[in-house]
């Protein structure tokens, strides 16, 4: 049994054909397949991961997870066109015709993890776009209606498109327990960055941006920030709460020594490789605690309220927007960004 008219036929999807190479191709429709969704897909961000998929460095290309073509895209907002089947874990508020954000995790929701209420650290998971399932790169996304939530009337698609990233700052700082008694540093001025500034700002006592882009210090000023350091300038000890966005080895060095005694670290960006020289002995014996926070699978609802009382606010980050025939130029304004504005969009109808 099926709602809505499922298309068929041939879409264009924008993927990564091989490394360094990108093109708009004409791919079949996916089929349905029971307990999912047809998303006719509107915007979808490009952020650094993208970037490392197309020039084969991230990790899932190099442990091979991902076969190229590849269809990428894992921040996307879109339009239900049709659902096939029953839905295991569906909440009955995803029909044809509601707006919605996609999930990026797809947990399995049977194994022995997602049945202790962590779904986000399921060892089956699939993430769409980055493995498993083919991404939003593309007019139609097929999607299990599980991992689908409705965006309210109040939040626009420029907002809801970034949902995706601004649901790992809202679980740092829900895990950490940001309050008004934190003095709050943000390493790193990315997509992620900048939305822990808008939040810390909201949350917290007081919010200093750390990093090492000009443009994107002067925009942490303009979305939150009381101040804005280089790296390496922050004061030693400075913060009880410090949010490491970059998701360099320096970031998090950075974040252990500006972290006050007995104070709080949300990793938040994922650090490649091995941390050499890593001072473990601050760790313990100052009393700082680390956050490891993968995503926040269960903060979407929470996040797209956010957006819409003014909380986060999108248009600030928005660098460009670009059709989805031409992926070339999207990727070359991600690469080569000359002002802090992070986010590049693929629209599949500009």
């Amino acid at each position: 049994m099926s709602t809505g008219m499922w298309p068929t036929g041939t879409m264009t999807a924008a993927r990564i054909t091989a490394i360094g190479k990108i093109e708009a191709a004409q791919v079949p429709v996916p089929g349905p397949l029971a307990g999912h969704a047809l998303v006719q897909v509107e915007l979808v961000g490009l952020c650094g991961t993208d970037l490392e998929l197309l020039h084969g460095e991230a990790t899932y290309i190099t442990d091979g997870r991902i076969q190229l073509p590849w269809t990428f895209g894992h921040e996307w907002t879109g339009t239900v066109v049709a659902i096939a089947g029953a839905s295991p874990g569906a909440t009955g508020e995803i029909s044809p015709g509601t707006r919605v954000v996609g999930q990026t995790m797809v947990p399995c929701l049977a194994c022995r993890t997602c049945r202790s209420g962590q779904r986000g650290l399921c060892p089956d998971m699939q993430e769409i776009g980055l493995y498993g399932i083919d991404g939003a790169a593309a007019q139609y996304v097929r999607v299990p209606v599980h991992a689908l939530v409705p965006v309210p009337d109040d939040v626009d698609d420029t907002e809801a498109v970034l949902v995706e990233p601004a649901v790992t700052v809202a679980r740092a700082l829900a895990d950490t327990r940001c309050s008004l008694t934190d003095s709050v540093a943000v390493i790193g001025t990315g997509t992620i960055g900048l939305l822990a500034v808008m939040l810390a700002n909201a949350t917290s006592g007081g919010v200093t941006a750390i990093g090492v882009d000009p443009a994107g210090l002067d925009l942490a000023l303009q979305v939150g920030a009381r101040r804005t350091l280089r790296s390496g300038a922050a004061p030693a000890e400075g913060f009880s709460l410090v949010i490491e966005a970059s998701g360099t080895a320096a970031g998090l060095m950075e974040a252990v020594r500006v972290t006050r005694t007995g104070g709080r670290i949300a990793a938040v960006g994922v650090v490649g490789g091995g941390l050499r020289d890593f001072p473990a002995g601050e760790v313990t014996l100052r009393g700082l605690t680390i956050y490891g926070i993968r995503h926040g699978l269960d903060h979407y609802d929470q996040t797209l309220r956010l957006f819409a009382d003014g909380i986060l606010s999108a248009e600030p980050l928005i660098h460009s927007l670009h059709p989805l025939t031409r992926p070339d130029e999207a990727f070359d304004a991600l690469a080569n960004r000359s002002t802090g504005r992070p986010k590049v969009l693929l629209s599949t109808r500009a």
